[in-house]
């Protein structure tokens, strides 16, 4: 099921088309993350400090993607932004509910 949370995950994975997962405990630059793929534990090195709730990029995101959350897109990388990277208003822009933004969604 997608989004379970299962024991000695330290994030979440909603959707298997997401770029990102959510931090389920606060995590430090250099620790290994582990969080489901499928039916796989998969990890990633954080990058940055990530606190709990925040995102972590679980991908390479060039400036300009759509980052995926959900399932859906949730804002656009402005800068490039690295696998294991810290993910939130200071390399994405939110673009939902913008209408002058949403046409390209």
């Amino acid at each position: 099921m997608a989004g379970e949370v299962v024991a000695g995950a330290d994030a979440l994975v909603v959707d298997e088309k997401d770029h990102v997962a959510t931090a389920l405990k606060d995590i430090q630059a250099g620790d290994t993350i582990h969080y489901r793929s499928k039916d796989q534990l998969v990890t990633v090195v954080a990058l940055d400090p990530i606190p709990f709730g925040h995102k972590v990029a679980l991908v390479d995101m060039e400036e300009g993607t759509h980052v995926m959350k959900y399932g859906e897109v949730i804002g656009r990388a402005t800068v490039m932004i690295e696998r294991g990277r810290h993910v939130h208003v200071h390399n994405v822009e939110g673009i939902r509910g913008r209408g002058d933004q949403s046409q390209g969604a």
